[in-house]
């Protein structure tokens, strides 16, 4: 099937105003920050392969995990950023990893020196192919980095000694991971290594999951711990291939989709494309939060039940958001569609940037929808006030390398064409079957109504497709100041050949859009979100009026206009009109009279800027007036 492929790094350059600056905070902040964290907390040394019983900072089963989705955002980021200084300590962390890899090619801390008589043991809850996975892909990322092959040849002869211990021959261990994510990177390798042998393992991977006898039952009843009446939340209750909708733990199914869609795409498989489409399709229609959380609830964190989507109490784990994205961008580079880069950049303007503050040193874990300090207070939650770092420490870390991938999931390519699926601010320079490839993207998206793509150097037989969100408004098209198009769907698409100086203009109506949810979304039955752009708006108590989100109502037959935020410089808000309420007999909690009304001016920021100027209330859904 025909496929495209991310844009490298090294052939594009952000400029813009937002995205941008969230790839170099990344690069100046979030990434020395977690590797100081990683330092702290012994997640460093555990390679060191010193530790003993009875001394401190005994690796964990995931820690591998943790730094080596630090190692791939250090490598991602050289690219776009180089810097001498941060390769040589590169260099010193990955010579430090390869030291602990085992002379038969297992390479995993905790095992290695904590249980080395359970290796393979656990595979339901140990992590050990998780961890696997994520080093392969810091691998991979180190090899594109600076073209050594040392760390990913430690990694390739790793998978090499799994692929011997996992497989349906005699001798072989039938199982595969309780938490996926080494298909994904299997392929990575595969492509990286030139070797298809790692492909086929994560689709024997994929393939064997759910299988009966089930191998997690079986390996339940070798341990003797109780067996669980489903396996649903590790994604393993049946086969794949059977499998519908949305379920369990929302990351595992996020990444076990990832790695479905890459081995569908090598394979020419279309069965398991089209399982891939309908866990899509439970996700976006009927299990997702309109910011592109996913995995509403705390217990399992997990998937539940259609349309279960609670405000105030929703999970919505920033990894999940993020392993959301990742699927959706393989999904339209595989198929061509433009919903998928729709929920894509739903996910990465809401849901993902949500979970990291603009310090790039606080995080969320979980992203809610509805905050009320007082009542997080009297719980014991930290809801409302991202955390400097979590013992369990995912989501911080995978900033670091998701960060550094915006500009592969803005742009992609074969090579005889070039898709924009977010046409932020950037310079492309990009190799092609007929020449080269050499444009800019300039305009400011999303925070202004129109942009422009111009070829920067002849370039003959190409096809240049430009992705019009689902969110603009009378959208039209200009070749070189000429009309060529008004409101295209989905993809404006213009055939070369294109000459340097060659503009397309893309204008749009930037509009506040009122959107509401199926009223079996109980916690949004008959309320009204706002959005401008690809932004889902908030509203913060610290820029309105009442402190009480809940007694808000929006107004939405006034109009909303944009504005600057105090605060937060440079960013756009929304302003507009609405109501407060108050009881009509204060101190009387239940009455037979309606509650007094009075109009406000109402101010709402883009969802994922909310609690950067210190603790607020705050409420994405709001009763309409």
């Amino acid at each position: 099937m025909l496929r495209f492929n991310p844009i490298s790094l090294q052939n594009v350059k952000l400029s813009d105003s937002f995205l941008a600056k969230w790839v170099n905070l990344n690069s100046k902040s979030v990434i020395p920050y977690n590797i100081q964290r990683c330092k702290e907390t012994g997640r460093i040394d555990a390679f060191k392969l010193k530790w003993k019983e009875g001394m401190p900072n005994m690796p964990h089963v995931f820690w591998d995990s943790d730094f080596a989705k630090v190692i791939e955002g250090m490598c991602l980021d050289l690219i776009s950023h180089p810097d001498k200084k941060r390769e040589k300590e590169l260099d010193k962390y990955v010579d430090l990893i390869i030291s602990a890899q085992q002379p038969d090619g297992y390479l995993n801390t905790h095992f290695t020196v904590v249980e080395p008589e359970k290796r393979w043991s656990h595979l339901g809850r140990a992590h050990e192919l998780y961890c696997a996975g994520h080093l392969m892909e810091a691998a991979v990322a180190h090899f594109q980095a600076t073209g050594n092959r040392k760390f990913l040849d430690c990694l390739c002869r790793y998978a090499d000694y799994i692929a011997k211990v996992f497989g349906k021959k005699k001798g072989q261990k039938k199982g595969y991971p309780g938490h996926e994510e080494i298909e994904l990177a299997l392929c990575k390798l595969a492509d990286a290594s030139g070797n298809k042998k790692y492909a086929e393992l994560a689709k024997y991977f994929i393939d064997q999951r759910g299988q009966k006898p089930n191998y997690f039952v079986e390996e339940c009843k070798r341990l003797n711990l109780p067996v669980p009446a489903s396996f649903d939340n590790v994604q393993a209750h049946i086969p794949v291939r059977e499998q519908k909708d949305a379920v369990g733990h929302a990351v595992r199914d996020m990444y076990l989709c990832c790695g479905m869609a890459e081995v569908a795409a090598r394979f020419d498989d279309k069965e398991l494309l089209k399982v891939c489409e309908n866990i899509y399709d439970s996700v976006t229609k009927r299990r997702m939060y309109i910011t592109g959380g996913i995995g509403s609830s705390e217990k399992g964190e997990r998937f539940t039940a259609d349309y279960h989507l609670p405000n105030a109490y929703a999970y919505a784990e920033s990894c999940a958001s993020i392993g959301l994205a990742l699927f959706a961008m393989r999904m339209g580079n595989i198929t061509g569609e433009a919903k998928y880069f729709e929920t894509m950049e739903r996910a990465i303007f809401n849901g993902i940037l949500s979970g990291l503050a603009l310090n790039g040193t606080e995080f969320f874990y979980e992203n809610k929808l509805e905050v009320n300090q007082a009542i997080a207070d009297a719980v014991g939650h930290h809801e409302g006030i991202r955390q400097p770092w979590f013992n369990c420490s995912c989501c911080p870390t995978n900033f670091c390398r998701f960060l550094a991938q915006i500009p592969q999931l803005a742009f992609s390519y074969t090579d005889k064409a070039f898709r924009v699926n977010m046409p932020i601010n950037a310079e492309i320079d990009l190799p092609m079957a007929d020449g080269r490839l050499k444009a800019t993207i300039t305009g400011d998206y999303p925070q202004r109504n129109y942009y422009t793509l111009r070829i920067e150097e002849t370039c003959k037989k190409l096809e240049i497709s430009l992705r019009i969100p689902a969110w603009a408004d009378n959208t039209a098209v200009y070749m070189n100041g000429k009309l060529v198009s008004r409101n295209p769907k989905e993809f404006y698409k213009a055939k070369g050949p294109f000459k340097k100086g060659d503009e397309i203009e893309v204008h749009y109506d930037l509009n506040v859009h009122f959107n509401y949810a199926d009223p079996r979304v109980s916690d949004a039955a008959g309320k009204v979100a706002l959005s401008y752009g690809p932004f889902i708006m908030a509203l913060e108590s610290i820029d309105n009026e009442t402190a009480d989100m809940s007694t808000i109502l929006i107004n939405t037959a006034s109009t909303f206009w944009p504005s600057l935020v105090k605060g937060l410089p440079g960013l756009i808000g929304i302003k507009g009109s609405g109501f407060i309420e108050t009881a009509a007999e204060p101190g009387i909690l239940y009455s037979s009279k309606p509650p007094k009304r009075k109009a406000c001016t109402i101010t709402a920021i883009p969802y994922c800027l909310w609690q950067n100027r210190g603790p607020s209330n705050m409420a994405v859904w709001f009763r309409r007036a």
